[in-house]
C-alpha cells in the first residue's frame, strides 16, 4: 500500500492533483478542502489510501492521517463505497463525522451526497463501536486512560469492551495513580483475551 505521497505538485483540477514523485506524475483524488492549500510548484506531503478494483488502481489523497484513517474506516460499512467515503470526508472533518457517527446524528450523515437514511442508519449501526466517540473523553478522564482507550479502538476492540477492560484494570490501581501507558494496556488486553 501507498501510504503517503511527497514532492511538488505539478498540476491541479477540481477533485485531483498531480504530485510529482521522482520524477513520475502520481494523480492523487483529493477533497475539495485538501486541493484548495495545494500550490502549484510547492512541495506537499499527503497522506493516501490505494483503492485497487479490476480496471484500475486509484490514489485518494489527504491533508491528514486523520482524514485518510476515516475514510478507510467508513468504508468497511456496508455500501460505502470510495466516492461516497470521499463525499463524507468533503462535508463533513473527520471529528464532526466521528462525533456523527458515534452519537447516531442522521440529520448530519444524509446531508451528505449519496448518503439516505437507510444508508446512514446502517453507518451508525456497523461503525458506532469504532469511531472512537465514547463518555471517557468527556468525562475528564486521566490523560493514560483515554490513550489506553484509544489504543484499544486502534486494535479493533469495541468501545464497550475497551471501557469494560479498563474498569477492570482501573479497580486494581490505587485511587489518584498515573500507571504506565503499556503496563495498563498490556493488562487490559489480558483482561479481554480472557473475556472471550
Amino acid at each position: 500500500m501507498i501510504a503517503h505521497v511527497r514532492g511538488p505538485v505539478a498540476a491541479v483540477t477540481l477533485t485531483s492533483a498531480v504530485i510529482d514523485v521522482g520524477g513520475v506524475g502520481m494523480q492523487v483524488m483529493c477533497t475539495p478542502s485538501t486541493i484548495a492549500s495545494l500550490r502549484i510548484g510547492r512541495e506537499v506531503q499527503l497522506a493516501t489510501s490505494m483503492v485497487v478494483r479490476e480496471d484500475s488502481l486509484t490514489i485518494f489523497g489527504f491533508a491528514s492521517t486523520d482524514e485518510r484513517d476515516m475514510f478507510e474506516l467508513v468504508q468497511t460499512a456496508s455500501g460505502v463505497g470510495p466516492k461516497v467515503a470521499q463525499a463524507m470526508l468533503a462535508v463533513l472533518d473527520p471529528d464532526r463525522l466521528r462525533q456523527a457517527i458515534g452519537q447516531g446524528d442522521l440529520a448530519t450523515l444524509t446531508s451528505v451526497p449519496g448518503i439516505g437514511r437507510k444508508g446512514a442508519e446502517r453507518i451508525v449501526v456497523e461503525l458506532k463501536d469504532r469511531v472512537g466517540v465514547t463518555t471517557i473523553a468527556a468525562s475528564g478522564a486521566p490523560a493514560w486512560r483515554d490513550q489506553v482507550h484509544e489504543a484499544l479502538l486502534g486494535l479493533g476492540w469495541s468501545a464497550r469492551d475497551a471501557d469494560a477492560a479498563l474498569e477492570r484494570v482501573a479497580a486494581d490501581l490505587e485511587p489518584g495513580a498515573s500507571p504506565d501507558v503499556s503496563t495498563v494496556l498490556r493488562d487490559a488486553l489480558r483482561t479481554l483475551s480472557k473475556a472471550r
